[in-house]
């Protein structure tokens, strides 16, 4: 069911938050990057492109089934936009979603994307009752993978594959979460009562 009040989401440094209009200049300046483009399905990302997508993502909301919705990932100080993350509601298993994320160059290696994609996690597992979380990467796609694994995501013991993406042959990791398994990574401990301290 679609979630028509999201709004934003927040973590420690970030803000998961809907795009506006100001933000499309950064989102179009980092996608056009090429080493950011080259794991991902788009290439040579325009103005024009980029006004397309606000057009479209202006009107979308999470959990529509069969849609993606992105999310601009912000510095909680300044709202300045650092990334997105998109987030796939599947029509069938209703209780999965597929989830991917972007980060500008200048602001990797600084945790940013796990954290927000834990952010995204607490939201799908939360909010949305989702049960498992799927994600796909390039099998060279290191700084994903390591994400990814880092979060505590499974990979499938056969990567897909190959295939052929933007004119050369690949192969794909499928990686999962499942709520469970979050939870019990993420849940907070519980606190130790007067009487056992």
């Amino acid at each position: 069911m679609p979630d028509t009040a999201f709004d934003r989401l927040t973590s420690a440094r970030l803000v998961l938050r809907r795009f506006r209009a100001d933000d499309i200049a950064t989102f179009v300046r980092y996608r056009a990057d090429a080493d950011v483009a080259r794991f991902q399905s788009w290439e040579n990302f325009s103005a024009e492109d980029g006004a397309r997508f606000y057009e479209w993502v202006r009107t979308q909301h999470p959990d529509i089934p069969g849609e993606w919705f992105q999310v601009a990932v912000a510095l909680r100080e300044s709202d300045a936009i650092v990334g997105d993350c998109g987030l796939h509601a599947l029509a069938d298993p209703a209780d999965e979603v597929e989830i991917g994320f972007t980060l500008a160059p200048e602001h990797q290696g600084r945790g940013y994307a796990s954290e927000a994609v834990a952010c995204l996690l607490d939201y799908v597992f939360g909010r949305l009752g989702k049960s498992r979380v799927a994600a796909i990467t390039d099998v060279r796609n290191a700084r994903s993978i390591a994400v990814l694994e880092r979060l505590g995501f499974a990979r499938d013991a056969t990567p897909r594959g190959p295939v052929i993406f933007k004119g050369e042959p690949c192969a794909e990791y499928v990686y999962r979460l499942h709520r469970a398994d979050w939870v019990s990574r993420y849940a907070p401990s519980p606190r130790p009562s007067p009487a056992s301290r």
